[in-house]
């Protein structure tokens, strides 16, 4: 599944992960994605938003 906001275009970010013996490992962390119901030009769709644009009130939920 890809893990790309559909609002803000938030995407994975690989990095190191450090142990504490300071062993490197690749690694990659994902944005918190989540599948929600969007109100978009007067309907209703699916799509792929990350929590802090939910929080921000970037996207609007349908009525229910």
């Amino acid at each position: 599944m890809a893990a790309v906001c559909e609002i803000c275009d938030k995407k994975p970010n690989f990095s190191y992960q450090v142990s504490f013996s300071h062993r490197r490992s690749k690694r990659r962390w994902n944005p918190n994605v989540q599948r929600i119901r969007i109100w978009d030009d007067g309907t209703v769709r699916r799509a792929r938003v990350c929590t802090s644009c939910m929080k921000a009130g970037k996207v609007q939920r349908p009525p229910q």
